[in-house]
């Protein structure tokens, strides 16, 4: 035993994390998402054998989970770039609107009931599956990308709602990017990179917002971010990523849109199940 933690448990454990990391990986390169859908289960269920608290454990869960996946990002943002199908000008437009987003959500956090950012995701997401199942562009808000304002609001609504719903930045700038006609293999690599910035953002988020409970926490954390997860998970997430993004460039259009879908409709249910 370590700990009062038997081996076998640390054993399951350590392959959960690897499991974890690879299919987090993966996503991050197929979808342009974190994947944090996958890997804060395995953190909860983790820090859980540890003795973490119950009152910081999700937090520790959420902000260790936006470390990982800022390599993770980087890795897929690069091998999408390097195929010419990031959309020019996207990520610098939205970046700065995007990291005052993920600054304001810390705040929100504090006093927003989580359920409404949940059911405004799933009633979202739940509209954009059936879309990419059914409708095809006929349901398009337009053909072209605003500019000015609304172009800014995006980034900002990006940036707001991505750490608030415990998801990237990623998954909801895919479905704001496919609303005005761009290709799914086109929205997913921009939406790789966009999820870089909001990564760095909320993770210096969550370790500030950590650092006042540091006697709670287990022994090497910096805030809300356990080193141990970080080093444990990351390089395996981000090792595998730039594979997910070559299957990403490989799949039918037809094929990422329905498998997109599909995984828009998994993470709705799994938010919805959160609710009861």
């Amino acid at each position: 035993m370590f700990g009062g933690v038997e081996l076998y448990e640390i054993l399951w454990l350590a392959l959960a994390l690897v499991v974890g990391g690879t299919i987090s990986g993966l996503l991050a390169g197929l979808f342009g998402v974190s994947g944090g859908s996958v890997i804060v289960p395995v953190l909860f269920e983790g820090f859980r054998l540890f003795g973490v608290p119950d009152d910081v454990r999700m937090q520790l869960c959420l902000g260790t989970s936006m470390a990982i996946i800022v390599p993770t990002t980087i890795r897929s943002y690069l091998t999408h770039r390097a195929k010419g199908a990031v959309i020019p000008g996207v990520i610098r437009r939205w970046t700065v609107p995007a990291m005052i987003g993920v600054a304001c959500s810390s705040a929100i956090a504090a006093f927003a009931p989580p359920a409404v950012m949940t059911v405004a995701f799933v009633v979202i997401a739940t509209f954009i599956a059936i879309k990419l199942f059914f409708a095809g562009d006929r349901w398009n808000v337009g053909s072209e990308l605003p500019s000015g304002l609304p172009m800014t609001l995006y980034g900002f609504g990006i940036g707001l709602c991505g750490p608030l719903m415990g998801v990237s930045g990623g998954a909801i700038s895919t479905i704001v990017l496919t609303l005005y006609g761009k290709t799914i293999h086109r929205a997913v690599a921009t939406s790789s990179g966009v999820a870089v910035p909001v990564a760095f953002a909320g993770t210096f988020g969550f370790i500030l917002a950590g650092l006042p409970h540091a006697a709670e926490l287990p022994p090497f954390s910096l805030g809300f971010v356990s080193l141990i997860g970080l080093v444990v998970v990351a390089p395996v997430a981000s090792f595998f990523a730039p594979y997910g993004a070559h299957f990403a460039h490989r799949l039918p259009r037809r094929a990422l849109e329905i498998a997109f879908g599909a995984f828009l409709e998994l993470v709705a249910l799994r938010f919805l199940i959160s609710l009861f």
